[in-house]
């Protein structure tokens, strides 16, 4: 808010920030004089608890130098100099270039990297010749996620880690690990080895959309990680200053575990991993006590591997058809009081909510479980368009915004589709990406309660990672501009910023759509 007030006053806030053509948006830039240019033999000067930062800044400079020789870490010397301030805010930097050297301080090393990023960009655009300036920065929102699904189409670990390094170039702060579908069961829990054995492999896929009829390919799908695999991949993130936030799907999208455990179904049999897409008529049944005894017992391990605060439990699209003919459902409806099958699955949820609370973790759930009586302190992501999160917000709870129309990835990039591969429909051009207002039609005590913006990547119909990647980009950069920069964005400034980043890509080795680029809404 200072700094908004210092450039009101001062004029200066639209003009200089155009001369540098970043994303997401900075703040607040200030031009001067001159350049710096950063070569591999530039040092990277590091106070203490900046080596983090420092080395990961190397080994992505390394990739544009294409120099096996990274640059060197020191203790002292001119070059670019790393450090930290708390009076700065936590995720916030301060980016000063002058023809002597760079100085990034930030609020914490999280801040410093996200400074480096900003660099990063810089130092490509201009081919190492940085201008000197000076930036302010801090984003808008604490939570700034992606989504990758991994159960329709399996990614190997080096994909995921690779998909975690495009969402850091872009300040991303969380990785909405999605693990656990119908199609497949994708994390290993060392107390119930069947969820892999049985449930990680689909003996064949759907060919095109549900009801065209055009059968199923012969080859078997499937793939899991390891424990050790998933602790290399959280590591991994931290050190790119990313949360790993998990998502076990429950009572519904479960096909998968109850092919390896039957007896998590109502009719206790006859399950198969499923080769399709949609919703099927088989979940959990929400009458036994051996269903929460599963469900914990599952949650155990994985809050063992992930050390985020928020675990995702799912809760969407779950029919209540074999609730309604399952006798312990029905008897667990009458012995809790409860009035029909949609109360019974808000006592699964509250249930479930209860435990991760009690061991030290929050909930969040797709907007679905508003529909059926949750907490005040159960998070909604809001993804049926952004009426979830309004309600949420207007009664109390904290919401995470990612509707369909504006954040879901694995749609349409052009309106005639000409030239695009197959996908799950909708249009969502970067334009639209970019317009998306995470705060609309709430006043300021409501706005509070929106935690944060993400987008999300349903893999039906991607089937490998370079089609991800054109899904993923460019229009992640519209989606970060609007997660960091939510106030001050500027349509002007749009196509120039667009043009640098895919320089940026290009120099990354990043596989991206040219829709945009050629002109096609």
């Amino acid at each position: 808010m200072i700094l908004s007030a210092l450039m009101a006053i001062l004029g200066i806030a639209g003009a200089t920030t155009a001369q540098i053509a970043v994303f997401p948006q900075p703040e607040y830039i200030d031009m001067s004089q001159g350049e710096y240019v950063v070569t591999d033999k530039t040092k990277i000067v590091v106070e203490d608890g900046m080596g983090t930062p420092a080395a990961r800044f190397a080994e992505d400079m390394s990739q544009w130098f294409d120099s096996a020789r990274k640059m060197k870490i020191a203790r002292s010397g001119k070059g670019i100099k790393l450090r930290e301030d708390k009076c700065i805010a936590e995720e916030g930097y301060e980016l000063t270039v002058t023809p002597d050297g760079v100085v990034v301080i930030g609020g914490s090393e999280a801040g410093v990297y996200y400074g480096l990023q900003t660099l990063r960009q810089m130092i490509v655009a201009g081919g190492g010749r940085v201008p000197c300036c000076y930036i302010a920065d801090e984003p808008t929102f604490a939570y700034r996620g992606a989504h990758l699904d991994v159960c329709r189409h399996f990614f190997t670990v080096d994909q995921v880690k690779r998909y975690i390094d495009i969402l850091a170039a872009h300040k991303i702060n969380r990785f909405h690990w999605h693990l656990t579908d119908d199609q497949g069961w994708r994390i290993e829990i060392e107390r119930y080895p069947e969820l892999t054995r049985a449930g990680a492999v689909r003996k064949h896929t759907l060919i095109g959309r549900p009801g065209q009829g055009l059968g199923y390919d012969s080859t078997p799908h499937g793939g899991f990680y390891t424990q050790q695999q998933i602790r290399d991949v959280v590591a991994y993130a931290a050190e790119r200053y990313i949360t790993v936030i998990p998502e076990i799907e429950m009572p519904g999208h479960a096909l998968a575990a109850l092919a390896a455990y039957p007896w998590l179904g109502c009719k206790g049999e006859g399950y198969e991993v499923w080769p399709d897409w949609g919703i099927t008529p088989e979940v959990m049944c929400g009458g036994k006590e051996s269903t929460y005894e599963f469900l914990e017992n599952v949650l155990a391990e994985v809050l063992e591997l992930f050390p985020s605060e928020y675990i995702h439990i799912g809760g969407d699209e779950c029919p209540k058809d074999r609730w309604k003919e399952c006798p312990e459902c029905q008897a667990a409806i009458k012995r809790l009081g409860l009035d029909d099958e949609e109360q019974l699955q808000g006592y699964l949820v509250n249930r479930i909510e209860k435990w991760l609370v009690a061991h030290g973790r929050k909930m969040i759930g797709w907007d679905e479980i508003l529909d059926c009586g949750i907490t005040q302190t159960a998070n909604i992501m809001s993804w049926r368009g952004t009426e979830g999160g309004i309600a949420a917000a207007k009664r109390g709870n904290d919401a995470i915004m990612t509707p369909s129309g504006y954040c879901y990835f694995d749609s349409y990039q052009t309106r005639d589709r000409e030239g695009e591969p197959l996908a799950i429909g909708r249009w969502v051009p970067v334009e639209k990406v970019y317009s998306f207002d995470p705060f609309d039609k709430l006043d300021d005590e409501q706005r509070r309660h929106i935690l944060g913006v993400q987008c999300n990547m349903w893999t039906e119909y991607i089937a490998d990672f370079d089609h991800l990647q054109t899904m993923l980009l460019p229009r992640l950069a519209a989606l970060s501009d609007v997660q960091w920069a939510t106030d001050r964005r500027d349509p002007a400034t749009l196509r120039e910023r667009m043009e640098v980043i895919r320089r940026f890509y290009d120099a990354c080795g990043y596989r991206y759509a040219t829709f945009y680029y050629d002109g096609k809404k």
